[in-house]
């Protein structure tokens, strides 16, 4: 069993994938400091939750936007599971060529995002992750990876809404069955699913237009992507799952599977 690891600004999601499939995964809150104990701990308790054995855990791959956690991550690997896990950063193979000035400012996590996206689904192709942040990345027929965008998510967007209006309340992201609300909130949760359901269209079109490719294929990822991916015919493939792909894909590009 290969163990992917996907930090994230707002959760760890783990994924276990035997023979190329993913058997089971998980998530555990990032924001919470833990030591190394406590993350081997909470891992292997994971995994037997889901009638996994720790013991049968071959090899680990860790993808990572939040540098606080990862002493304590790795280190609970090291002990709890005898595994020095790959690290997605510059040096690792992955297939994806970085067409852009700062190739180093590239998050792993999109990079990850484009190495599924490309290899999955073919180029040219749109993957848009819809997580902390929004991010819109274009990879080519070639698998090069051109540029992309980088947007609030929608929870952000929903927890500036109600911290700094004061009359403003904590609400349930959800699409309304109206655009036009008919209370504080319908009204916001319209402003905020339909709100990005334009954005996400009009980038689409943006990007293609730019690359001259109006057949590159939309893969999108991500806890609130489903909604969006629902309401626009924009969208060819939702993949909750896409990330974790792109992860294993990584892990196979650098080390045999046994």
């Amino acid at each position: 069993m290969i163990l992917t690891i996907d930090v994230g600004n707002t959760n760890i999601t783990c994924g276990i994938f035997e023979r190329e499939e993913i058997a089971a995964s998980f998530r555990i809150t990032t924001k919470i400091p833990r030591t190394s104990d406590e993350y081997g701990m909470i891992i292997s308790n994971l995994l037997e939750r889901n009638s996994l054995n720790p013991k049968d855990v071959e090899d680990a791959i860790i993808c990572s936007v939040v540098p606080n956690v990862m002493h304590s991550l790795e280190g609970a690997l090291i002990k709890y599971f005898n595994i020095k896990p790959i690290i997605v950063e510059a040096g690792v193979k992955t297939g994806i060529k970085i067409v852009t000035p700062n190739p180093q400012q590239i998050g792993a996590d999109r990079i990850v995002d484009a190495v599924a996206g490309y290899e999955l689904y073919g180029g040219p192709v749109i993957v848009i992750d819809f997580g902390t942040a929004t991010t819109y990345d274009y990879v080519d027929e070639n698998g090069a990876f051109l540029g992309g965008v980088t947007a609030p998510g929608i929870r952000i967007s929903a927890k500036a809404l109600w911290e700094d209006a004061a009359k403003l309340p904590e609400i349930e992201i959800k699409k309304p069955e109206n655009v036009l609300g008919k209370d504080t909130i319908s009204s916001m949760q319209s402003g905020l699913v339909y709100g990005q359901i334009g954005q996400t269209e009009y980038i689409i079109k943006r990007a293609k237009e730019e690359m001259g490719r109006e057949d590159a294929k939309v893969v999108v990822t991500g806890g609130l992507g489903r909604i969006i991916a629902n309401e626009t015919s924009y969208v060819d493939v939702y993949d909750p799952n896409l990330t974790l792909k792109g992860i294993f894909l990584v892990y196979k590009k650098n080390r045999t599977i046994k």
